[in-house]
């Protein structure tokens, strides 16, 4: 299904491609490219990776959208098992294979003829910021990384919760797997409604309500993307790290960019503070959460390009 959020650019051109990742997935990716690219000449890449949930038509296609005006190829991507990409059960989630979705991304660049391999990064939005992180801790193809709204989905899945409260939710999902054997599949519980409404409920506040304005509303509203995982998806999330080792993606350079108003800031502040030089923060005023994923009046976009250009040189 196409439903994109924004208008694409008439300076550039969109393909659907499909790969694999390395555990024989199919993903399901947009490929943008500048109109008029010179047949001799190899370009800068990114992969551009989805808020956790969300699909290539949303917040993807808005920066590919972008920096392909400004000179890059770009992929977007439906993670496995979400949106057109395979993978079965569907809603599945793990830190591991979101993470290594943004490999695939590089793996596939790097076979293009127009793509300079020793000039391809990544951007993550929201929760595919720490799983572009956690990425390029171990992949060096990747050269640069930018965090938009960076959400930590393994630090939030213990987010300040006691040991009894991380023992119970263990056991809860532990019986919830005899459940899901017995019937076959894993339960999943869509977080956003089937059809785009206009009216956010009073009682959702915070963080919440700003996720409900983006993907229940016409805003950013997508079939592909009704939020949520399967039940048992945070097993794995509980058992997992995604920037223990973030220090280790030195001198290859990290850009931060966060709202000012963002509730979710801290993760950001939490990976920088752990990241080794280069690195680099952006504030920007005005802005929330969600703010990054879509309004090209606040995203950075000219600081992201200068930012990039620079490392990729």
């Amino acid at each position: 299904m196409a439903n994109y959020i924004c208008e694409l650019s008439k300076r550039v051109e969109r393909q659907h491609v499909r790969y694999n990742n390395r555990y024989g997935i199919a993903i399901a990716g947009d490929l943008y490219t500048p109109k008029g690219m010179e047949d001799t000449k190899k370009y800068p890449a990114i992969v551009v990776g989805a808020p956790y949930g969300g699909v290539k038509e949303q917040g993807p296609c808005v920066y590919a959208n972008e920096l392909a005006q400004r000179g890059f190829v770009v992929l977007t991507f439906d993670p496995c098992y979400m949106g057109e990409s395979g993978g079965e059960p569907r809603h599945v989630s793990s830190p591991d294979l979101f993470s290594e979705n943004v490999s695939a991304g590089v793996d596939y660049l790097g076979l293009l003829p127009f793509v300079d391999r020793e000039k391809i990064a990544a951007i993550g939005i929201c929760g595919s910021g720490g799983f572009a992180l956690s990425a390029a801790q171990v992949d060096i193809r990747i050269k640069a990384v930018v965090t938009a709204s960076m959400f930590d989905m393994c630090a939030a899945a213990r987010g300040g919760q006691t040991a009894e409260q991380i023992e119970k939710r263990k056991e809860e999902l532990s019986l919830k797997r005899w459940e899901d054997a017995q019937n076959g599949t894993p339960e999943y519980i869509p977080s956003f409604p089937e059809d785009a409404v206009t009216d956010i409920p009073d009682e959702m506040q915070g963080i919440w309500r700003e996720f409900f304005e983006f993907y229940a509303t016409e805003r950013g509203h997508h079939d592909n993307a009704r939020g949520n995982f399967t039940t048992t998806s945070d097993m794995s999330f509980l058992n997992y790290s995604l920037t223990d080792y973030i220090s280790e993606i030195s001198p290859r350079p990290i850009l931060f960019i966060v709202g000012e108003q963002a509730e979710s800031r801290f993760f950001s502040d939490m990976a920088f503070e752990k990241a080794a030089e280069p690195k680099q923060m952006i504030v920007v005023p005005n802005c929330n959460h969600i703010d990054l994923y879509d309004d090209v009046t606040k995203i950075p976009f000219d600081r992201i390009e200068i930012f990039l250009k620079e490392t990729l040189k």
